[in-house]
C-alpha cells in the first residue's frame, strides 16, 4: 500500500512539473508574440542599475559599440529637408530610433522635449516609418507631443537596420567627435539623459 501512495505521489509531482513548464513556455511565447512586431521588441524604461558605470574606450573605428564612431547616415525629415548625421559633427547628438504605436516611446518624448529644449545637443528622431500606419500619424504625434527637434522618415527602415534597432525605443548617445558614448535600450527619462550628456565631450 506504501508503495502505491508513493508510485501515485511521484507520478502526480511529475504531472505537475510537466504542466508548470508547459504553462511557463506558453506564457512566454504569447509575450513575444504581444511584444514582437517584425522581430523587434518594445522595451520598458531603462532600469538605473542597467546603466552602470563603465569607461568607454575611444577608436576610430566605425561601429556600434560605445567608443566607436557612429555609422553615417541621410534621411529626409518630415518636412522634407535632408539630413546626414555628419552634418552635426563638433555637436553632441541623441539619434533616437521610435514609433507612434511605442508606449515607451510615447512615454519619453516629453522628457526628450524638455532635454531639448534645455540642453546644449542636437536631437535626430528616427521614426520607424516602415512601421507606422501611415505619415499622418507621425504628423499628429508630433503635434500633440509639441516636438521640435528634427523628425526624420525611416521609410525602408535602411537606418534602423544599419543601426541594428532591436528594441524600441532605442537611443545612441554621440559626441562632438562623432563617437558613440552611450546606447540606451528602453525609455530614458530626463535625469538619465542630462547625466549621461554630463560625460560627453
Amino acid at each position: 500500500m506504501k508503495k502505491l501512495i508513493v508510485i501515485v505521489l511521484a507520478i502526480g509531482m511529475i504531472g505537475w512539473a510537466v504542466y508548470d513548464f508547459a504553462i511557463a513556455n506558453d506564457d512566454t511565447s504569447v509575450q513575444e508574440e504581444d511584444g514582437n512586431i517584425s522581430g523587434n521588441s518594445i522595451s520598458a524604461p531603462m532600469d538605473e542599475e542597467e546603466n552602470a558605470e563603465e569607461e568607454v574606450v575611444n577608436s576610430d573605428e566605425v561601429g556600434l559599440e560605445e567608443g566607436q564612431i557612429a555609422p553615417d547616415f541621410e534621411l529626409k525629415t518630415l518636412e522634407g529637408k535632408t539630413v546626414k548625421l555628419s552634418d552635426f559633427r563638433g555637436e553632441r547628438v541623441l539619434v533616437n530610433f521610435w514609433a507612434t504605436w511605442c508606449p515607451p516611446c510615447r512615454e519619453e518624448m516629453p522628457d526628450m522635449q524638455k532635454f531639448y529644449e534645455n540642453k546644449d545637443l542636437e536631437i535626430l528622431a528616427v521614426n520607424l516609418t516602415e512601421t507606422e500606419n501611415s505619415e499622418e500619424d507621425v504628423t499628429e504625434f508630433v503635434e500633440d507631443f509639441e516636438l521640435t527637434f528634427p523628425i526624420l522618415m525611416d521609410e525602408n527602415s535602411d537606418v534602423a537596420n544599419a543601426y541594428q534597432v532591436r528594441a524600441y525605443p532605442t537611443s545612441y548617445m554621440i559626441d562632438s567627435n562623432g563617437r558613440i558614448q552611450f546606447i540606451a535600450m528602453g525609455a530614458m527619462n530626463y535625469e538619465m539623459m542630462v547625466e549621461e550628456l554630463a560625460k560627453m565631450e
